[in-house]
């Protein structure tokens, strides 16, 4: 009997047959699906191009001057890491666990096949799709289906989409695009930022626990979070080291050991209240916004690259020094206004502290009425508030309490630049940024800058033939048009009836300023101004005589680059924060350049710095030299306003610029006496403190021991002794 006669007269035979038809018909079937997929039939495949440039959210990353991150701008945290910062510990323990032939395959496992595919028709989850299908899930995520039609339509494009990526990439390339598009949970995306947020590193630096710990979560990052669910992440990790020893990645004797030690995090959640320059961060921020408005870009999609001028060891020197000054004077203030309420009669502070808050907003705009929003100010509510001796603190307080309580506190900006570049190497806006949003150095943020602002007219004068030793009338002087301005000495110890401009600038005498104003003729105030513009002053300035002691409300960024001028031989050169941007794929597309401007002859600005380094030496901040210490050359201006709810200073070396304004939320609150409230004593301590920091650390700023002459002979005379035998007075030391 022949085969066929014997298949033919087999009872089983009409059953043999109809599985060889479901067989062939099924495979038909499956091969027409994959083509009418391929095609497009069931829904468009992502293009081509999208295959070989993946679309995903990546976070804008910030850098230093040293190219150290900063920070980052995003809507989910996620920065790429390229194939060389993977450690092996990581591949090792996602091939064990996720894909053991990962190298072998072309994108789908064929040995595992049916069996993905039987089990996912059924409704059940499988494991086992290969790295690159799971890839193909994270760049191009589809809807969850219930009906098997479209399990089967979207596990098809999925196998297609993979196939498509083998074949674009090489396995090192998919592996990295795979760790660069997972996600982590705790507002991580990508194995960089889980690296960074969960341990504390690069992704290269991770050891075999700490991998196993990451690659686990990916299974499900809230069920395995060792943040939430510790005991469930320590199962997970042990899973996958045993994997992992299966797959002869680590020794039996080396998983015995690893599973019984606990999970070591050091978990640093990324946020934008933490971390270095927080207020200059979010300053570049609303600059970069509307760059990026202009030029197509995304700030918190787009991946760029952003490199800025700040200098870590700087930054954090100004920051660690704002904030113990600021303690230490505000121990002063609390115990100077014990039991009185520094804001006295003004009660309207609090008033407009409380309908600036987002309380009273929120109250608003749900149409509460006036009576009711009051009553609930001062209804008592759990809240929790900022303390400088014992950190944050929960309490139980109405909110117009804690209204009172935040008016108490002093504010700060400081701002470091170098006068020869204009980078600016550190930028404190405040405090505290999580409790203190308000940039007191951004350019929009201007206070009466006192005598700081005095030193313009000096110039002027320098400008226009004055000596230094020009003997000037320290007397009452009127101007005309302004009968009722008569202002007199914020100090009455010197009644001498003129001095030299040295000693009237060192000691910051009023008088002499305004004699000295008096003496630049009809037009001085108006050239004073256009001086003080040229020098990078933007705000406006009243063509008042009352300007020239400092009435106007100026910027710590305005004047710190003005200032910069003297010491960079009469050149203003912009003050600069931002260097360039990249984008994503390390293209230049934007470069900053200088901006400049010669604003004052190399003579007078370098008379100017003889001048400001008087101050420092034997004037109103001659604790600079004496009890500082501050090597080389220096000079520096105080500034206090009236009433001391300001205080000024800035302070120049040949190669760095600083500036402080030290003072209240509101101009009503304040110091009552000079020696808490001046300038000398507000800001010039927090000055000089980050200056022995700076100046203390090796190769960290260039110490110049005199200020640069000019080329060409001086023609204005320095030596008073010289410039006039028996005109000027002993420069006695006065403190």
């Amino acid at each position: 009997m022949s085969l066929k006669e014997y298949f033919t007269k087999s009872p089983y035979w009409k059953f043999i047959k109809w599985i060889w038809v479901m067989a062939f018909g099924g495979l038909t079937l499956l091969a027409f699906l994959v083509a009418a997929v391929a095609m497009g039939w069931f829904g468009q495949l992502p293009p081509i191009e999208e295959l070989e440039n993946p679309t995903t959210q990546l976070a804008s990353e910030i850098y230093a001057e040293d190219n150290t991150l900063l920070g980052k701008y995003y809507l989910q945290n996620r920065s790429n890491a390229s194939y060389e910062e993977l450690s092996p510990n990581l591949i090792n323990a996602l091939i064990a666990t996720e894909d053991i032939r990962f190298y072998e395959h072309s994108g789908i496992d064929n040995s595992r096949l049916f069996t993905i595919v039987i089990y996912n028709l059924l409704g059940k989850h499988q494991g086992g799709s290969t790295i690159s299908q799971q890839l193909a899930k994270n760049l191009y995520p589809r809807k969850r289906f219930n009906n098997v039609v479209q399990k089967t339509k979207t596990k098809l494009q999925e196998w297609i989409t993979a196939v498509l990526i083998e074949q674009r990439y090489t396995k090192d390339e998919i592996m990295t695009m795979y760790f660069n598009t997972v996600e982590f949970g705790s507002n991580s995306f990508g194995i960089r930022s889980a690296a960074k947020t969960f341990f504390g590193k690069s992704p290269r630096d991770l050891n075999v626990k700490e991998a196993a710990v990451l690659v686990g979560m990916l299974k499900a990052p809230t069920r395995y979070s060792p943040i939430s669910k510790p005991a469930n992440a320590l199962n997970r990790r042990n899973t996958v080291l045993k994997q992992m020893e299966k797959a002869g990645y680590i020794t039996s004797d080396s998983f015995d050991i690893l599973k019984s030690e606990p999970i070591v995090l050091n978990f640093q959640e990324e946020s934008h209240n933490e971390g270095l320059a927080t207020y200059f961060r979010e300053t570049l921020r609303m600059e970069l916004l509307n760059w990026c408005e202009e030029n197509g870009y995304n700030l918190y999609k787009d991946g760029l690259k952003i490199y800025t001028t700040i200098n870590p060891t700087m930054q954090q020197m100004a920051e660690q020094t704002v904030e113990e000054q600021l303690k230490d004077q505000q121990k002063k203030f609390f115990a100077h206004w014990k039991g009185r309420e520094p804001w006295g009669a003004f009660k309207e502070v609090l008033v407009s502290g409380m309908k600036r808050s987002d309380r009273y907003r929120i109250a608003k705009e749900l149409g509460k009425k006036e009576s009711e929003i009051q009553k609930e100010f001062n209804t008592p509510v759990k809240m929790r508030v900022f303390s400088y001796t014992r950190g944050e603190i929960d309490t139980t307080m109405t909110p117009m309490d804690s209204i009172k309580y935040y008016k108490y506190f002093m504010q700060c900006g400081f701002m470091s630049m170098d006068p020869q570049t204009g980078k600016i190497k550190a930028w404190v806006g405040g405090h505290n940024y999580k409790y203190f949003k308000y940039d007191h150095v951004n350019i929009t943020a201007k206070r009466q800058v006192g005598s700081t602002f005095k030193p313009f007219v000096y110039t002027v004068a320098v400008d226009n033939g004055f000596s230094p030793c020009t003997i000037i009338p320290n007397k009452p002087v009127s101007f005309e048009g302004y009968p009722d301005y008569n202002p007199d000495n914020a100090d009455d110890k010197f009644s001498t009836p003129e001095m030299t401009m040295y000693r009237g600038l060192q000691f910051s005498m009023n008088l002499v300023c305004l004699n000295v104003l008096k003496l630049l003729g009809e037009g001085g105030m108006k050239n004073v101004i256009e001086l003080a513009h040229k020098m990078g002053v933007t705000s406006k300035i009243e063509p008042y005589p009352s300007s020239a002691l400092g009435t106007a409300d100026i910027s710590v960024y305005e004047m710190v680059g003005a200032f910069s001028t003297f010491a960079n031989k009469g050149v203003w050169i912009k003050p600069t924060y931002l260097t360039r941007i990249l984008d994503k794929n390390g293209n230049v597309i934007f470069e900053n350049l200088p901006v400049t401007q010669e604003a004052l002859s190399e003579q007078t600005a370098y008379v100017m710095c003889k001048m400001l380094e008087k101050t420092t030496t034997n004037g109103t901040a001659a604790k600079v030299k004496y009890l500082y210490k501050i090597p080389g050359a220096v000079g520096g201006k105080t500034g206090t306003t009236q009433n001391y709810s300001d205080g000024w200073f800035i302070g120049i070396t040949p190669t760095l610029v600083s500036g402080c304004w030290v003072g209240w939320e509101d101009r009503a609150i304040h110091f009552r006496s000079m020696d808490l409230g001046s300038g000398s004593a507000m800001a010039m301590p927090i000055w000089a403190t980050y200056m022995q920091k700076v100046c203390a650390t090796p190769n960290l700023l260039p110490i110049v021991n005199e200020w640069i002459p000019p080329q060409s002979p001086l023609s204005i005379e320095l030596d008073c002794e010289k410039f006039s035998a028996g005109q000027t007075e002993k420069e006695d030391f006065v403190e």
